[in-house]
């Protein structure tokens, strides 16, 4: 007869890494299957880009000088779309809801779930920079050759991301759910409108245009089209404005924001 051992339990939590990858996993998920946050990051921006590129405006000369001035703009409005505009109310509503606060007594520290959302925002703006660059390049764009350029592009991305995610957590983290779906909208608007996306800060009073580069949409479009459109370098100027707002933004959501 074989013996019968005996099994002492060892409880314990999985590790981080495995804990932040699973909840990474879920958020990807929940923002993939909501038709509202699919409209936001990915249809509205294409919708920009396809209609922007194939009128005719005469401010922005023929196709190739729109499109190279449109889809820095437009990588800048998925950005927006994603970290500020889809992440303040998906998190607005989840503390309403109370999941915020069941997830805070489980074995995910707070921090494993900033980084879980953080790592869901930067797969789906992956998924929106090959999605706008290949109807870019479909409707005949002149991607950049520079050895430099894309990884330029990219660490702008990076940062005009925490800036962005920093805002809307402290939105999120501050406001009741409805107020916060209302503030996030209107600022995606004016963002939109005013802030470098879709309308030059050229074609604005000079007064008022150092105000608007300071404005973390004007730094990151603005960034782009330097490095995409124009063939320059890193835009440190544009950097550290975006690191500011994450800098600024990120500390004061991490000492305001309420979990219930």
């Amino acid at each position: 007869m074989s013996a019968v051992g005996t099994y002492t339990p060892r409880p314990g939590a999985a590790p981080l890494a495995r804990m932040v990858r699973a909840q990474a996993g879920l958020e990807l998920r929940m923002i993939l299957r909501n038709g509202e946050q699919l409209l936001l990051t990915i249809v509205i921006p294409v919708l920009v880009l396809v209609v922007f590129g194939s009128l005719e405006l005469t401010d922005l000369g023929g196709r190739e000088e729109r499109l190279a001035f449109l889809v820095p703009g437009v990588l800048a409005l998925a950005v927006l779309s994603t970290a500020f505009t889809g992440l303040a109310i998906g998190t607005g509503f989840e503390r309403r809801y109370g999941a915020l606060k069941r997830l805070g007594v489980s074995p995910l520290p707070r921090a494993g779930l900033l980084a879980a959302k953080g790592l869901a925002v930067h797969a789906v703006e992956g998924l929106q920079i090959v999605l706008l660059c290949a109807v870019a390049l479909a409707f005949g764009w002149d991607s950049p050759t520079s050895p430099g350029a894309w990884p330029a592009a990219l660490l702008l991305v990076v940062a005009g991301t925490a800036a962005f995610s920093s805002l809307g957590l402290l939105m999120a983290g501050t406001l009741r759910a409805e107020a916060t779906l209302a503030a996030a909208n209107l600022v995606y608007l004016l963002l939109l409108v005013s802030g470098g996306i879709a309308v030059s800060l050229d074609d604005f009073p000079a007064g008022v245009r150092p105000l608007l580069e300071m404005l973390p949409s004007g730094a990151l479009a603005e960034g782009l089209r330097e490095v995409l459109r124009d063939g320059s370098g890193l835009p440190t100027q544009h950097l550290l404005v975006l690191l500011g707002w994450a800098a600024l933004a990120g500390g004061l959501a991490a000492r305001t924001f309420r979990w219930e």
